[in-house]
């Protein structure tokens, strides 16, 4: 295994890191501001899309997809420090760079389960990051991290599917440039196999029955940047036979396909997320005196942010790892893989975000430092694709069939 950068990546990595430092970091208060001024809390801010045709015309756009007709061509080694480097601006840098999820795992699904017509018609306007859409999986009646749970029904109607069902969580969904949901339910409720009940097909946002209801919050924010979360209502909803996204039953295979490289991004972007908390931390230490000297003098201090460097670094060399795995054998090869970084990296960056916002005293849980939203949204990813005790369960299975 070797983790250095190669020239393509040290050569995006440098422009990236420009990037930031040039373009999203000055745009961070500039978003508050937009946001909190808006009409439409759930609209893109403008300096969003001023981001994106910056970042497109410096050819930082779609680095996301290996396939190199689609996107940068990159591999997992390749674009996980570049991952990493957007995490230190979770709400602005993936979206400027067209990396955000939900549109992320969808277009890597367009790209291999959707036939040509629906490239065409859905995944090109993505890639070009003229549209945004939505993964509709997640109910609120069943436990969704069980896909087999899922209760919304697709029932073949002639020349048509009709869908019926209640999800939630739909990230994105609020955003009004959303045109389209991939939806996931079961075709075939009755079938002996559990995991071929599921499919998944195309709903176009304005198909007569689809209703957004609310927006759902995220400890209390709105989480508008990227477009919200949603619960959304499906019923009677009627779309063409075409718009069936691979084959009936095949809806599973499908979204464990998708969540793979989503997994690994949300990791990557949390070790981001993690090396900001240490810089500020170090700034916050350095700058403040409490009880006759500064902060950075004080033991307990130095002690979180020693463990915090050792936390990073473990993450990220498993993360390496994890991504060099997915390249060379597969996602199934790098099955194990995948769920430790799952379970352990979201649990070490709330520990290191924790502390940072200890360390900012009042303003630690304010809107004038980015901790607070971090926490909230890292710790969103401890319930995203899956909440840690799924992907615990199936790790010590396979740990102990190794010893059946």
């Amino acid at each position: 295994m070797d983790f250095g950068f190669d020239a393509r990546t040290r050569e995006l990595r440098d422009r990236l890191l420009a990037f930031m430092d040039e373009y999203v970091y000055p745009a961070e208060p500039v978003l508050r501001e937009q946001t909190e001024a808006a009409a439409d809390p759930w609209r893109i801010p403008p300096v969003v899309e001023d981001l994106k045709a910056a970042a497109r015309a410096q050819g930082l756009w779609n680095l996301f997809l290996p396939d190199e007709e689609y996107g940068a061509g990159l591999t997992n080694l390749q674009y996980a420090p570049l991952a990493e480097i957007t995490g230190r601006s979770p709400q602005l840098a993936p979206a400027a760079l067209n990396c955000a999820a939900p549109d992320t795992g969808n277009m890597e699904l367009l790209a291999q389960f959707a036939d040509d017509a629906q490239r065409k018609q859905w995944l090109e306007p993505l890639l070009a990051g003229e549209i945004r859409s939505a993964f509709a999986m997640t109910e609120p009646d069943v436990a969704s991290s069980d896909a087999t749970n899922i209760e919304t029904r697709i029932v073949r109607d002639g020349d048509g599917y009709v869908i019926n069902g209640r999800k939630w969580y739909i990230s994105g969904a609020m955003n009004p440039e959303c045109r389209i949901f991939i939806v996931m339910g079961k075709t075939d409720p009755g079938g002996a196999d559990v995991r071929r009940q599921q499919s998944m097909v195309l709903v176009p946002r304005d198909t007569p029955g689809l209703r957004v209801r609310r927006g759902m919050r995220v400890f209390g924010y709105d989480d508008g940047h990227h477009g919200g979360h949603a619960e959304v209502v499906f019923e009677d909803v009627r779309v063409p036979v075409a718009n069936l996204v691979g084959e009936e039953g095949g809806g599973f295979a499908i979204a464990q396909a998708r969540l793979g490289p989503g997994r690994i991004h949300h990791c990557m972007r949390l070790i981001g997320m993690a090396e900001r908390a240490i810089e500020l931390m170090c700034r916050r230490a350095a700058a403040r005196t409490a009880f006759g000297k500064p902060l950075a003098a004080q033991g307990v201090v130095q002690n979180w942010i020693a463990d915090a460097r050792v936390s990073v670094e473990q993450l990220r060399l498993l993360v390496l790892k994890t991504a060099w795995l997915m390249d060379t054998v597969g996602n199934r090869g790098a099955h194990t893989e995948i769920q430790a970084i799952k379970i352990a990296t979201p649990r070490a960056v709330l520990d290191i975000l924790d502390k940072a916002i200890q360390l900012h005293g009042a303003g630690g849980v304010s809107q004038d430092h980015p901790l607070a939203e971090l926490w909230a949204h890292a710790r969103t990813l401890r319930l995203a694709d899956g909440p840690d005790e799924v992907h615990q369960r199936s790790l010590a299975r396979r740990e102990l069939k190794k010893h059946a």
